[in-house]
């Protein structure tokens, strides 16, 4: 039932975005220092769980005995793709409680605090240099960014 909790809010998270047409930082996959400053970010603090080629852990889409999913994958075989750009930075920035609700269980932590605006826009913007360029493309048609 979390699950879909958190499926359902993420899509409503998603179309408030869109219909807000929220104009914010759009991740800078094209900015060759924010990308090498970003690989250094993602290494640091994001590798351990999605991988050090964000190839994601074994299983991501089950839940382990604890009742936690483990970390996706941010390639082209994850969902990351799939969001806007503003709610990933929120994602990561806040944790995923922000959409889906306090009580949802996760390994993910908030990075408020640990890592300033820059460096998580840093760190999306390496993810996303990653992507095969069609979904790079498909991306930003989806979402004008």
């Amino acid at each position: 039932m979390k699950t879909l909790r958190f499926v359902c809010a993420c899509s409503v998270g998603t179309l408030f975005l869109l219909a807000q047409k929220v104009t914010a930082e759009q991740i800078p996959y094209t900015d060759k220092t924010r990308v090498t400053a970003g690989q250094a970010v993602y290494e640091q603090n994001c590798a351990a769980c999605h991988g050090k080629n964000l190839e994601g852990q074994f299983n991501w889409q089950k839940r382990n005995s604890d009742g936690y999913l483990p970390a996706p994958p941010h390639d082209e075989t994850g969902h990351t793709w799939h969001h806007p750009d503003l709610m990933l930075f929120e994602f990561t920035k806040y944790g995923p409680q922000k959409f889906a609700g306090s009580d949802y269980k996760s390994i993910m932590p908030a990075y408020d605090g640990k890592l300033n605006d820059e460096e998580i826009w840093n760190a999306l913007a390496y993810i996303k240099s990653k992507w095969p360029e069609e979904i790079q493309k498909k991306h930003t048609e989806v979402f004008g960014q």
